[in-house]
């Protein structure tokens, strides 16, 4: 057996194989739910009517799309660059963390500049985060993928000492959550649904991230440098400046997914805020391939797949971890689709030839 690289892969691989995949995870992800005594066929028809058979649903499902579109752009901006950032989920706590603070010690009574200090807080609390990766992966070539996944944890445990201890709220009964943001820290709601403006804000992201990656020399010089880094050295691109920069700005986008979690929809910082919206954008950047209009499109379908899952565990009594284990399935059979996509295999025939 022999595994050959494809440099000419067929145009029409790059919907194919990503639909196959998806459609192989559900079936794994229907057996499974068999073992469990529920019917497949039943599970998946109770999660397509919880997600999008109502408006409540649908409202649901863009509420969870838009976290996973910035952390989405965020990933992908990065992968852009071949820089595997898996930290978005920390980078997500840090935007909030710096969101809740400045709402902890900044009283302003205008929605509008509370607004805008809390993402400049968040963008720039993500950034930084990411940034000290990307400086020692330029500095010293350090892993990202170790360290972006080791900080996820360091902003996790900030974030549980935060609302554990100096921020709790003493009027909270015990329980571990900040004081509510008043008013004018929070991102209004539209028609009446849990729908909030960071809506307008991921879709705005959605348009900067094309026209940079597609229209600026800076966007040029990414996609050249996570091409061939010697090639873009040689031809004077400074790799070093762009690594950090790439993910200062990678990290601030993660943030602001943070924040519009935190200011439009929850309105205090508690633990477990983010369902691992970060992590599922790793998912959602692979899907989309890294195309922006990719991005929204399988972050409603993600949003379909999480609120989905509530529904399966209302309905259906299973737990939410299904989920969480069909998620893995559908990442799983993407990169696994994603090598035949790339690399054929070819079996010797008679004297030894492929």
């Amino acid at each position: 057996m022999h595994i050959e690289r494809r440099y000419d892969a067929p145009g029409w691989t790059s919907f194919v194989i990503p639909t196959v995949a998806v459609l192989v995870a559900l079936l794994l992800g229907g057996m499974l739910i068999s073992l469990m005594g529920v019917s497949p066929v039943t599970a998946y028809m109770e999660m397509f009517k919880g997600a999008l058979g109502d408006s409540y649903g649908l409202s649901e499902t863009i509420v969870k799309a838009i976290p996973l579109i910035l952390a989405g752009i965020a990933v992908a901006l990065a992968f852009s660059m071949t820089l595997w950032n898996i930290g978005a989920e920390g980078q997500l706590v840090m935007g909030a963390l710096a969101s809740a603070a400045l709402v902890r010690h900044v009283t302003v009574d205008n929605w509008f500049v509370m607004f805008c200090l809390m993402f400049l807080a968040a963008g720039i609390a993500g950034g930084l985060w990411a940034a000290l990766t990307g400086y020692l992966k330029a500095r010293w070539n350090v892993n990202e993928i170790i360290t972006t996944l080791m900080m996820n944890y360091i902003a996790l445990l900030g974030l549980d000492y935060f609302v554990y201890g100096p921020w709790r709220d003493p009027t909270s009964l015990g329980f571990p959550m900040t004081p509510p943001f008043p008013e004018a820290a929070r991102i209004p709601q539209l028609f009446g649904t849990r729908v909030h403006l960071g809506i307008l804000l991921a879709l705005l992201f959605a348009v900067l991230y094309r026209v940079l990656m597609r229209w600026t020399q800076w966007g040029f010089e990414i996609r050249v440098t996570g091409e061939n880094p010697r090639g873009a050295e040689y031809a004077g691109i400074n790799t070093t400046r762009n690594v950090v920069l790439v993910m200062f700005l990678s990290g601030a986008v993660a943030g602001l997914a943070g924040m519009c979690e935190l200011a439009g929809l929850q309105g205090r910082l508690q633990p477990g805020f983010s369902v691992g919206y970060g992590y599922t954008a790793i998912i959602v950047a692979w899907l989309a391939r890294l195309h922006p209009v990719g991005i929204i499109v399988v972050s409603f379908l993600m949003g379909a797949l999480l609120v989905g899952g509530d529904t399966l565990q209302i309905v259906m009594g299973l737990p939410l971890s299904s989920v969480q284990v069909l998620q893995g399935l559908i990442l799983f059979s993407v990169l696994g689709g994603d090598f035949f996509r790339r690399y054929r295999i070819r079996f010797p025939g008679k004297g030894g030839r492929a």
